[in-house]
C-alpha cells in the first residue's frame, strides 16, 4: 500500500471534483441526472494522505458523508485536440468528504458548495498508481469498506461522463496543467461517518489506502 510523499502533496495544484457523475448516486440524493459535468473545486490544502493514520474531520456542522472516487493526476498542459489519455500520469483513489447538511442548505439557497466540500482534510488520497489507460480502467472496479463492511462499489464504465469527456470539458472551461487532479465522481452508497470509523479504499480488490476518522465536535 503506497502512500503520498511530501513531494506528491506539494505538487498538487488545483483539485477539480465532479458531482453527480454516477446516475444511481444522483438518484439516491434526490438530484436530477445532469446534462453536462458539474464541476467544483477544493483547496489544495484540503488534501491529506490515506496512509492508515487518524484524520481529524469537522463534525460540528451536521453529517459528514464519505464518497469514494477514482482520481486522475494530470501530467501535462491540456491543449485543444490533445488525446486526453496522453496527459494523465497517475491514478489514485480518493475520499471526497462532504458536510451533507451544509451542502443541502447551500443547494436550496443557490449558493456555492465550497463550505460543504472544501473544509480541511476533505480530500483524502491514496498513493499514485500507474494509469492503465481508459479501456483498462473501465474493467477495474473500486470499492470502499467501512469498518470491514463494503458500502460502495463502482467502475469507470458507470460514469455518465467518462475520463476523456471530463478532461476535455475541464480543460476547455477552466484549464488543466501538470499537478492538477480530478476527483471523477462517486457511485451510490454514500453515508455518514462516525467517530472512530475505519475507511479502506480498494482498487480491483487491492487495498490502496485507509484512515481512521476522528470527528471534532
Amino acid at each position: 500500500m503506497g502512500t503520498l510523499s511530501r513531494e506528491d502533496m506539494q505538487s498538487i495544484r488545483n483539485i477539480y471534483c465532479v458531482g453527480r457523475n454516477y446516475a444511481q448516486h444522483a438518484k439516491e440524493l434526490g438530484n436530477d441526472v445532469p446534462a453536462e459535468p458539474i464541476v467544483f473545486l477544493k483547496p489544495s490544502h484540503a488534501a491529506v494522505p490515506l496512509d492508515g493514520s487518524a484524520v481529524e474531520v469537522e463534525g460540528k456542522r451536521g453529517a459528514v458523508h464519505y464518497e469514494v472516487e477514482l482520481v486522475l493526476r494530470i501530467g501535462d498542459r491540456y491543449e485543444p485536440g490533445v488525446d486526453p489519455d496522453s496527459i494523465i500520469d497517475g491514478l489514485a483513489l480518493g475520499l471526497d468528504l462532504t458536510l451533507r447538511d451544509v451542502q443541502s442548505t447551500a443547494k436550496s439557497a443557490g449558493l456555492p458548495w465550497l463550505s460543504a466540500k472544501g473544509f480541511p482534510s476533505s480530500a483524502l488520497l491514496t498513493g499514485w498508481q500507474e494509469y492503465p489507460g481508459k479501456q483498462a480502467l473501465y474493467n477495474r472496479e473500486f470499492s470502499l469498506k467501512r469498518n470491514g463492511q463494503e458500502v460502495q462499489r463502482g467502475s469507470a464504465s458507470q460514469m455518465l461522463f467518462h475520463t476523456s469527456e471530463l478532461i476535455r470539458y475541464i480543460g476547455h472551461r477552466f484549464g488543466l496543467d501538470a499537478g492538477d487532479i480530478i476527483f471523477t465522481g462517486t457511485p451510490a452508497g454514500v453515508g455518514a461517518v462516525e467517530d472512530g470509523d475505519l475507511l479502506e479504499c480498494f482498487l480491483a480488490e487491492e487495498l490502496l489506502g485507509s484512515c481512521r476518522i476522528a470527528l471534532q465536535r
